[in-house]
């Protein structure tokens, strides 16, 4: 993986990310239109070689984001719009900042969930949930059908984490 980063890399998932972020926080899902153009995008800047990551690349980050995110949908911990997002912004990172992506991404969405539940004066319970969770899959219909306001926007999260990979850090 490259320490350095590219600027068109930077500008594509940066204007991809914010306007996903943009979308999710307004009406709580990410279009399918939005991340298809953002899989184009890194598809097509592939295979014209405009950056470092080749078409087999585009495609294993394409792969890899939306395996890292799957078992967080199936869990029905994260939207399959979300799932999606990190996809699309695999096309323009490729496998090794996908990864680093994910990771970042886990962490600010850590950050976030925790300022949601300070917000909404939920922090006691949803700290005990969480480890509940950890410990046990009984949580897990919490999270599938929840009884209270217990969710979030999870794409600027994901716009954080893709943007933090594209610097190379």
């Amino acid at each position: 993986m490259l320490k350095t980063f590219e600027p068109i890399v930077v500008c594509a998932v940066a204007g991809g990310g914010a306007s996903s972020a943009a979308i999710d926080l307004r009406v709580r899902r990410v279009p399918n239109p939005m991340t298809l153009g953002i899989t184009a995008v890194g598809l097509i800047l592939a295979a014209f070689q405009v950056t470092s990551v080749t078409i087999g690349g585009a495609l294993v980050g394409l792969v890899l984001g939306f395996a890292l995110m799957l078992p967080g949908h199936v869990i029905g911990a994260t939207g399959a719009g979300d799932v999606k997002l990190m996809a699309a912004l695999g096309t323009l990172l490729g496998p090794g900042r996908t990864g680093s992506a994910f990771m970042y991404t886990a962490m600010a969405g850590g950050v976030i969930a925790l300022i949601v539940a300070a917000r909404r004066r939920r922090m006691r319970v949803t700290i005990e949930r969480t480890a509940a969770l950890l410990s046990t899959s009984a949580a897990a219909a919490d999270i599938e059908h929840p009884r209270e306001d217990n969710r979030f926007a999870y794409a600027p999260a994901i716009a954080v984490g893709a943007f933090l990979a594209a610097l190379g850090l």
